[in-house]
């Protein structure tokens, strides 16, 4: 505690009623979130198992419970609550269950099962943006609270009409696969807790303060939960900063900052201002520039950090040399300054201006780490063949016996998969059991019937085998029994596509090599760890990442490339008047920089075989002036800047000399 500033003093100590905490970029927040559960639990004298603190990423609750456990001795934290949204609604329904309509051991349909459930009810030969476009409308709809109902009687256009039926529809083969979606995990303990004041009250007691992280990304349903959960007293503290709300493309909503003040009247706000990241012209830079959003609440960022270099600005011809003058720079900079790979980061607007930076880094033989590609587990086929895996581990495991039957496809559609829910729950039974069932079957249609038998009939000489198997060459023989490999060669255009799949598959196999034990128990165990297992960090490498996944992140040197009207801000955003939004993007990429800051733009780009001009963001000319380090433009401003940059070139060529 004694190391707090009074704004954080006071944010900590702050129990009497709702509290707002603004807590602008590098201004320490998490440091008073964890503080604030130490003070809840030592000085309050509130037990951790009364306290929820809801984060937006599993790795930001990891973190915390980590600092946490760090702050408080023995015992004291057990039983505290650090989790997601998400995860909150997923326990929410675990214990209110049959409230929601639902059967224990219910399934959660990720994005991909959600994907594919609207493909079957959308008519025959929608493309797949189709499919994206209407999941994107009911993810809306139930992010707004709304029934399949009350969607369709608030439509407004044919394809809002469209999408509101289809919903309907979709919500009933969830209720007949005992599913739910990601949505549902906040939409159903919303509606339960605002139609049943009993059951509110009891989850009030259970949770008696709430501390919810990135306030400002809560969306409308994220916020009716918290409102709910917090009750008339408000027994809440919000952490969040309106200069960094950039996801609202995604359902946040900004306005929940002006919202929280009208529905608790004596909400209290303590702005924390202190940056602890960067030097004070890049932080002056940024204050500059977010002064031209409109702001609910005033805040001024300041720092006691030295002045730091100049920003410095370049205009580049193309792309390429933008990529080769970034490598060379970072290349530079390392070894002048004895910096690390990791102290670098490249921030753009879009992932597709990686490329020509990945290709300047290689020749220089950087090591670099793409922050957003497609997670090795989140691969469609590995996904595939862990769900046939966890099918074999788990004979009750329906969502995952969902993911299997379709992979590879077996006439079976998801009509015939709801009558055999139905038929399964009557039997009581999991799905994968009741499709060897030759009664059951025999109620669904032939074709549909002989691919859910020949599936069983797969499962259960898997399951005999796997007696004399080690997980790893179980997970290859179901590869080939399931009829995965074939189906994964038939997709693929050429050899070399296929041979990168299956290496993909074959990795989880090399994976399973390291399980303990044999057959189906070591199966389950080694899956079992697998949602815990680490993905792998960046490690020592130069960080490329977009600016959205940026946040929350920092790095001595940064370089923001394609600062170009029309890429940032986004064209899109600017024809749909987002301008704001873009505009605090780009805040947010300024205020990731601790020491050194560049920024770039080109002057053309080459597009669909035409040469087109570029013009600088407009966002250049509301960065102040003085602080900005032009290229070709006179020095005698910076010339201390100049004179020790000359003084590190010649030291890192003597380096390289002495090296020799």
């Amino acid at each position: 505690m004694a190391s707090l500033n009074p704004a954080q003093m006071e944010a900590v100590r702050y129990t009497r009623g709702p509290l707002l905490v603004l807590a602008g970029a590098g201004s320490g927040k998490t440091t008073v979130i964890t503080e604030k559960i130490a003070h809840l639990v030592t000085v309050e004298k509130l037990p951790a198992a009364k306290i929820a603190a809801i984060t937006f990423t599993n790795k930001a609750a990891k973190e915390m419970r980590e600092r946490v456990a760090r702050r408080l001795r023995g015992d004291a934290g057990e039983g505290l609550t650090v989790t997601t949204f998400h995860s909150l609604g997923l326990r929410f329904l675990m214990i209110e269950h049959a409230k929601a309509g639902l059967r224990r051991g219910f399934s959660v349909f990720d994005a991909d099962d959600s994907a594919g459930l609207l493909k079957e009810l959308l008519p025959k030969g929608a493309k797949p943006d189709a499919v994206d476009a209407v999941k994107h409308l009911l993810s809306r709809a139930k992010n707004d609270g709304l029934s399949p109902e009350q969607a369709l009687s608030l439509a407004q256009s044919p394809r809002e009409r469209e999408a509101a039926e289809i919903y309907a529809e979709y919500q009933q083969r969830l209720n007949a696969f005992n599913a739910v979606d990601f949505d549902d995990l906040i939409r159903l303990p919303v509606d339960l807790l605002a139609k049943d004041e009993d059951l509110a009250a009891a989850w009030r007691e259970r949770i008696r303060y709430l501390l919810v992280d990135e306030y400002q990304d809560t969306n409308t349903a994220q916020y009716r939960l918290l409102q709910l959960l917090a009750g008339p007293r408000g027994r809440f503290t919000c952490v969040g900063d309106d200069d960094q709300s950039i996801y609202a493309w995604r359902g946040a909503n900004p306005e929940n900052l002006g919202q929280l003040g009208k529905d608790f009247p004596e909400l209290k706000v303590i702005p924390l201002e202190q940056n602890y990241r960067c030097s004070r012209r890049i932080l002056r830079a940024a204050n500059t520039l977010i002064a031209n959003n409109p702001h609910l609440y005033e805040k001024k960022l300041w720092s006691e950090h030295a002045e730091g270099e100049p920003i410095r600005l370049w205009q580049c011809q193309n792309a390429e040399q933008e990529a080769e003058r970034v490598a060379a720079e970072i290349s530079f900079l390392k070894q002048s300054r004895k910096l690390e790979w990791s102290d670098f980061s490249v921030l753009f607007r879009g992932n597709f201006q990686s490329r020509p930076l990945e290709k300047a880094l290689q020749l220089l033989r950087i090591p670099y780490h793409l922050s957003g590609g497609t997670a090795y587990l989140d691969r469609g086929e590995v996904k595939d063949l862990l769900a046939w895996l966890r099918v074999l581990a788990n004979p009750d495991d329906d969502a995952a016996f969902l993911r299997a039957i379709g992979s590879p496809k077996r006439e079976v559609g998801s009509t015939t998969l709801a009558k055999l829910a139905e038929l399964a729950r009557h039997a009581g039974m999991p799905m994968s059991k009741a499709a060897g069932q030759i009664g059951l079957i025999k109620q669904l249609p032939a074709r549909a019937g002989a691919g859910l038998s020949e599936f069983a009939s797969i499962v259960d000489r898997l399951r005999s085998e796997a007696r004399d198997l080690a997980p790893s060459a179980l997970c290859q023989r179901a590869l080939e029994s399931s009829g995965l490999l074939a189906a994964l060669r038939a997709q693929c255009k050429d050899e070399s596509g296929f041979q990168r799949r299956r290496a993909n598959l074959d990795e989880l196999s090399n994976w399973l090599e390291g399980a303990k034990g044999s057959g189906l128990d070591g199966l389950s165990n080694q899956l079992a760890l697998l949602g815990h297992a680490d993905r792998g960090e960046a490690g020592e490498a130069v960080r490329l990442m977009s600016m959205h996944a940026a946040k929350g992140l920092e790095f001595a040197c940064v370089f923001v490339v394609g600062v170009e009207e029309g890429t940032l801000p986004h064209e899109a955003s600017i024809d749909e008047g987002r301008l704001d939004e873009e505009r605090r993007l780009m805040y947010v990429a300024i205020t990731r920089a601790k020491q050194q800051l560049v920024l770039s733009y080109s002057r053309e780009q080459r597009k669909y075989g035409e040469l087109l001009r570029l013009t600088p963001s407009r966002f250049i000319d509301e960065l102040p002036a003085d602080d900005l380090l032009r290229d070709g433009e006179s020095s005698e401003r910076h010339a201390e800047v100049q004179q020790q940059r000359t003084k590190d070139r010649f030291s890192a060529i003597a380096s390289l000399l002495a090296n020799d």
